[in-house]
């Protein structure tokens, strides 16, 4: 068999390979140029978009909520971080095999979710469960079922409870305030959230961030006016009192009366802000700041300032209110009994009608309301406070004789318990009427001097004695102080008139009476049985005021000096 021989290659083909094989090389090259180097169309660029489109994110950094503290820093409202739930459901709709799974771990049935991812079908974004807390969250996480994702958000808690509940309000799921101080000061307690960019895996998990961002900046802290040991103990005998009196509702107001600032305000019934589940509408209002009343015999002391102001009165003028009543056109306004004559300062301490309806006839009733209208009646306190109400100050172009002496002892008008302890204010503070704050104040408030220093002590001494022996409310007394004060007890206004069995029972008082610094206002809406201000409300001014001289340092004035001892003599014996 002849042996063959390999034809040689001829150099054109050769060629030929070579040129295709180089062009293949310039073509892979252009290739990897135009992937990763050059920015052409749907070049490095184009991938690198769509790349970071799949894996890229931007994860919004929470930011809390500013602190509420009272006046000596201790927390009344912080937010404490939570994670919640949520899904993509048109991700989910693609693991149905795992809704079980998902359904069991959130405490719900698999029909309930069902129905919840069908009604968002159209959407990318759902809540499964929220504000829970961050191991429970991880726990669900933990599943890796696709779809399902954590957010890190936060939680506003309240360490008082109901006890400040009225002041401080509370916020709504998404952490924006909603009533009391919380709804007053959101946008500056309100955070600003911060933003990051990460790398996340097909589960949703940061694998690491790319970069930092922008940093979340907290909200701001708010100090309040509020001394939570006197909020305390302002409520707990607020409670006490209407267990004792069965009575409907009630408010204690107490304020520093120097610089203006509230330093409790209790309102019961009350509600706990962390836990809204079953409140009622009728618990969540601060009645010390929205519901009007009228103040009845609490208005005295301001009346008597009009007759000291107007020149025809001392405190020891002599009015005689015998024969015990006295009728103005249709009315007849009696006393509890006959007092014959008394002075001006005894009209007040026994709380005459007939002495007081006297005195009102005497002055012109445009002087009366004026003194009314300084005291700050009618009108907002400046508390800042949502939804606070301003009473009603009347101003008759006529007055009538009965209009003008129930004006004077408090029926026609209405007042909040937070207006009636400003108006008291007055008296405290030399004669100075400010605005109140529930803010904690560096220096005093700017104020304005609407009485004279003179009649301002004056009336004190006269409501000094309401709580000595004889007068209305000795049980608003306080061992170790002078209180003075003025008791109230009004009927509550219903369709055609007043009713005879519901009334208001009041005490509005300021002590140490020689040198006022705390003012208080206890006011009990419908007291079953007795009814009198004196018997109801004073006591608890008593222990609430007891507890704020106690708590403030403020040296008692009412001790009797020890007797000097004797110093036995030449001859004598000690």
């Amino acid at each position: 068999m002849a042996k063959q021989t390999k034809a040689p290659i001829s150099p054109w083909r050769f060629r030929l390979v070579a040129v295709a094989l180089a062009a293949l090389a310039l073509v892979l090259v252009w290739r990897t140029l135009t992937l990763q180097v050059l920015d052409v169309d749907r070049g490095y660029r184009f991938l690198q978009g769509q790349g970071n489109a799949r894996t890229n994110r931007t994860e919004v950094i929470p930011a809390h909520r500013g602190m509420i503290s009272d006046r000596n820093g201790e927390p009344l409202a912080v937010s404490t971080p939570v994670a919640s739930i949520w899904a993509n459901p048109q991700e989910l709709l693609q693991a149905q095999g795992q809704w079980s799974v998902l359904a069991q771990a959130l405490g719900m049935s698999v029909a309930e979710l069902s129905a919840r991812v069908k009604r968002f079908s159209d959407s990318q974004f759902m809540y499964l469960r929220r504000h829970l807390a961050p191991t429970e969250a991880k726990a669900i996480l933990a599943k890796k079922i696709p779809g399902v994702y954590l957010q890190r958000e936060y939680r506003r808690f309240y360490p008082a409870g109901e006890v400040t509940a009225h002041i401080l309000g509370f916020t709504n799921i998404d952490d924006k305030g909603q009533e009391g101080l919380e709804l007053a000061y959101d946008e500056w307690l309100t955070g600003h959230p911060g933003r990051k960019r990460v790398l996340k895996d097909l589960y949703g998990n940061i694998i690491r961030e790319i970069d930092a961002g922008e940093a979340a900046k907290p909200g701001k802290e708010l100090k309040l006016s509020i001394d939570l040991r006197l909020q305390y103990q302002a409520y707990k005998e607020l409670k006490a009192a209407l267990k004792r009196t069965g009575a409907k509702a009630g408010s204690v107001v107490i304020v520093d009366g120097h610089t203006g600032e509230v330093l409790a305000l209790v309102n019961q019934p009350s509600y706990n802000p962390n836990n809204r589940s079953q409140i009622k509408p009728s618990a969540m209002r601060n009645r010390a700041v929205t519901d009007m009343f009228e103040p009845g015999s609490t208005m005295k002391p301001l009346t008597l300032v009009a007759a000291l102001e107007s020149g025809k009165y001392q405190p020891d003028s002599p009015i005689n209110t015998a024969p015990g009543y006295i009728k103005v056109g249709p009315k007849l306004l009696k006393d509890h009994r006959n007092y014959g004559e008394l002075t001006v300062s005894e009209v007040l301490k026994k709380s005459s009608q007939v002495g007081t309806t006297k005195i009102a006839l005497s002055l012109d009733a445009q002087d009366v309301w004026d003194v009314f209208n300084r005291f700050g009646l009618g009108r907002s306190t400046g508390s800042g406070f949502p939804g606070e109400s301003t009473g009603v100050l009347p101003n008759h172009g006529n007055w009538r004789s009965i209009e003008r002496a129930t004006f004077a002892f408090g029926y026609g008008m209405t007042v909040t318990p937070l207006q009636l302890a400003q108006a008291y204010t007055v008296f405290a503070n030399h004669g100075v009427f400010q605005p109140v704050s529930l803010l904690k104040q560096e220096g005093e408030l700017e104020g304005q001097q609407v009485i004279s220093a003179k009649v301002a002590r004056q009336l004190v001494d006269m409501m000094e004695t309401v709580t000595q022996p004889g007068g209305t409310a000795t049980r608003a007394r306080v061992d170790a102080y002078r209180v003075a004060g003025k008791t109230g007890t009004s009927h509550k206004a219903e369709a055609g008139g007043y009713a005879e069995d519901r009334y208001f029972s009041i005490f509005a008082g300021l002590a140490p009476a020689s040198v006022p610094r705390v003012v208080a206002v206890v006011a009990i809406d419908e007291p079953q049985g007795d009814y009198f201000g004196g018997l109801v409300a004073a006591p608890v001014f008593s222990k609430v005021v007891a507890d704020a001289l106690r708590l403030l340092n403020v040296a008692p004035d009412d001790i009797e000096p020890p007797e000097a001892p004797q110093v036995a003599g030449k001859g004598g014996a000690a």
